[in-house]
This record gives structure tokens, C-alpha cells and sequence, in this order.
């Protein structure tokens, strides 16, 4: 007699374990709380759908915090392996300039949900939409709105994180699950903007330029790449890459300092060598010799006062690192993740609840964290096959 599974919530992650579950063993259940499945990867997907990131695996690895916790989901389901897998439903992929991963021709993302859910359709996956999970009863069974109790050989939740709420990610799970003894982390938002307190002419003069070809570091840690000056303070690949280690000073301290190197393919020596053959005004130097922008001059001016400004030693240090301080990040729900959630040590290297048998966290729900430019998705991804493949094995 085949088992059941039942999979809570509708995300990413979790039809990619239901497209790896074993169907000649098991009698698979999505429960979602939405009308409809995948509404969080259709938003994902508004701007182009960037599917995943092509740097090699190891290299991909090593973006994730913690580091070592999806590690053996990564390696069991690469960043090759999806892509190979699309191809194979239907859906070939391209690697962009940036060396992420898009559909090819512009296949928009409701395109890609249809080509998944079709093969969960044929794999006898079945649907249960506006199904509300509320909990355990005494029992241990699961209690739903609209569907009363279920009592699965297999449970897997995928209930995502705290951010766009609008998709029905709200985390207001965690409150169950602490009830039920299972620690929980308040979410965080990461990959969003962090709030500066810019002074009100260089805002008025730059909001909505880029700060192109820069490097930003935090603590220990470095990340080339762009910034945007928004109104309340910076956005962009290089600053949400950096976003752990800035949520950790902000709890830490209320504020968090982050260091701007404007010319990180330049040595400090060869800047004051520069600057020392140089014979025009500093600001003809920094724009001309430099090539730097007129945001980026701008930013240094209001960040120096005149006379640091002219000082030789004191520009260039400023130019490789200037201190920029972050009194705040975005709201959770204008976040594109979140951290938070299941604490890790609440789960097996195997994604089990060790207080719960039989149970599974997958995604967003668990306390990670990834940049932009695919590896969120390809982490829930990888994260649900591998509890698929781990199931079909030890269920036999």
C-alpha cells in the first residue's frame, strides 16, 4: 500500500519535492492556503525570471549562510542539474551577461509554473487549495481550515518566509510551531534596502543614481558589485549580498557601518601614485583620472568635510574606504527574503524536525539566507529534491 505525504504550502519548494517524490510509493497532497499554487515564484518573475546562477557549484556553495547547512542539498541537485531538468519539461534555459540564469526567448514564469504543475499532474500530485494549516491536534494530526484533520505517513512543510505577504508569505506559522516546542527565530528582513540618513542636498542631487563597479564591506566580509541611491539609503546586489552580517551589528548595536572602496581595481599604491603625477584641481582628478562618477564624487564631498576633502592622505583612504553608516533596513514586507524562522538546530542534516517525526522543513521557513541572482531559488529547489530523494530511500 503506497504512503502519503502531505506537502503544507505551495512554493517553490515545495513542488519540486512533489516532483521528486516517488509516485509508485506515494499518494502526494499539496495543501495551500491561496486559490492557486506558486504565486510567490509569479512575482519573482515579473522582472524576467532568473531561474538560478551559473558560477560553478563550489563557488555557489559558498554564498550561503551558514555556509556548511546547504551544502549536501546543492551538491545533490546543482545549479546544472536544474537546468537540464527544465530542458527536460520543456523549458531550456540561457546564461545572461551577469551569469545568471533566465528562460530563453522571454518564457515568462506562469509558463514555467504551468510546465511544473503539469508534471506533478501526471505524477497523480493532488491539489487542495484554500486549505488553511492551523496546527496539530492532541493526536498529532494536522488540522486544516476548510478540510478538517489529515494524519500523513510524511509531513513537509514549505511555508516560507515573512516577506510579500501579498503571496501569502507572512510567517505567522512560527507562532504555531513555537507553541508546539519548536524554536523559532524572529524573521529579519534581508536582500532589501538599508536606511541612511543622507544630508538633504546630496539626496535632492542623486536619489536614483547608480554607484556602478564598487566593492562594500561589512565586518569580514567583501562584495563587489552596484549600489543605488534611493531616498532612504542603498539598494542593490552588493549591499543585499552583505545582508547577515549588517542585520547582525544593527541587533548588536542599533546601527551597522559598512566601508564603499570606489575603486576596487585600483591598489591603494597606485592611487597615490596617481594622485601624485597628477597636476589638475582634486575634483578634475577624481573625475577625469578616475573616472569616477558624479554621484560617486558627490557621495564623498558629503560624507568629508572640505578640508578632509583636500587632504591627500585622507581622499584616498576615503576612496577605498569610506565609512557610510546604516541606522535601519526596509520594512519585512518590502524585503525580498527574509531571515528567520526555524531555528537550524531544529532540523537533521536531512531538513527532519527532530521533535517531530516524519516532518520536514524546506525554503525560506529555515533560518538561511542567500543573495539575489538565482541562488534564492535554487536553494528551494535543491532543498526539496533532496528531502525527496531522502524520502524515497528510506521509506522503502
Amino acid at each position: 500500500m503506497k504512503k502519503t505525504v502531505a506537502i503544507i504550502g505551495g512554493g517553490s519548494a515545495a513542488l519540486f519535492v512533489a516532483a521528486h517524490l516517488d509516485p509508485h510509493q506515494f499518494l502526494t497532497t499539496i495543501y495551500e492556503k491561496n486559490p492557486t499554487l506558486g504565486r510567490k515564484f509569479l512575482v519573482a518573475g515579473e522582472g524576467g525570471l532568473n531561474i538560478t546562477h551559473s558560477e560553478p557549484i563550489g563557488d555557489m556553495v559558498a554564498r550561503y549562510r551558514p555556509i556548511s547547512f546547504l551544502e549536501k542539498a546543492l551538491l545533490e541537485f546543482t545549479n546544472q542539474d536544474l537546468r537540464n531538468w527544465l530542458a527536460n519539461i520543456g523549458i531550456p534555459t540561457m546564461v545572461g551577461s551577469s551569469r545568471r540564469v533566465y528562460p530563453v526567448n522571454g518564457i515568462k514564469s506562469s509558463v514555467v509554473l504551468n510546465q511544473i504543475l503539469e508534471v506533478l499532474k501526471n505524477r497523480n500530485v493532488v491539489f487542495e487549495s484554500n486549505c488553511h494549516w492551523q496546527g496539530w491536534n492532541d493526536n498529532g494530526e494536522l488540522i486544516f481550515s476548510n478540510k478538517g484533520n489529515v494524519n500523513p505517513d510524511y509531513t513537509i512543510f514549505s511555508l516560507g518566509g515573512a516577506s510579500w505577504s501579498i503571496t501569502g508569505s507572512d510567517g505567522k506559522w512560527s507562532d504555531i510551531f513555537s507553541e508546539h516546542g519548536v524554536d523559532t527565530i524572529p524573521f529579519l528582513p534581508a536582500n532589501c534596502a538599508y536606511q541612511i540618513a543622507w544630508p538633504t542636498q546630496f539626496i535632492a542631487n542623486n536619489e536614483g543614481l547608480p554607484l556602478k563597479n564598487i566593492a562594500l564591506s561589512c565586518m569580514d566580509e567583501c562584495q563587489k558589485g552596484e549600489l543605488v541611491i534611493t531616498r532612504f539609503g542603498l539598494e542593490g546586489n552588493a549591499i543585499y549580498a552583505l545582508s547577515s552580517v549588517i542585520q547582525s551589528q544593527i541587533t548588536s548595536h542599533g546601527k551597522a557601518t559598512i566601508y564603499l572602496d570606489l575603486k576596487p581595481t585600483i591598489e591603494n599604491s597606485k592611487l597615490l601614485k596617481l594622485y601624485n603625477n597628477s597636476e589638475i584641481k582634486t575634483t578634475d582628478f577624481l573625475k577625469r583620472t578616475l573616472n569616477l562618477s558624479s554621484a560617486q564624487i558627490q557621495l564623498l564631498k558629503s560624507q568629508l568635510t572640505k578640508d578632509e576633502f583636500l587632504h591627500q592622505d585622507l581622499l584616498l583612504s576615503k576612496i577605498k574606504a569610506l565609512p557610510i553608516t546604516i541606522i535601519g533596513a526596509a520594512p519585512l514586507d518590502e524585503a525580498i527574503s527574509t531571515t528567520g524562522g526555524v531555528a537550524l538546530h531544529e532540523v537533521t542534516e536531512h531538513f527532519e524536525l527532530r521533535k517531530v517525526k516524519n516532518s520536514f522543513c524546506i525554503g525560506e521557513m529555515l533560518d538561511w539566507n542567500a543573495p539575489t541572482g538565482g541562488y534564492l531559488l535554487q536553494a528551494c529547489f535543491s532543498m526539496g529534491c533532496f528531502v525527496a530523494r531522502h524520502i524515497n530511500a528510506t521509506a522503502i
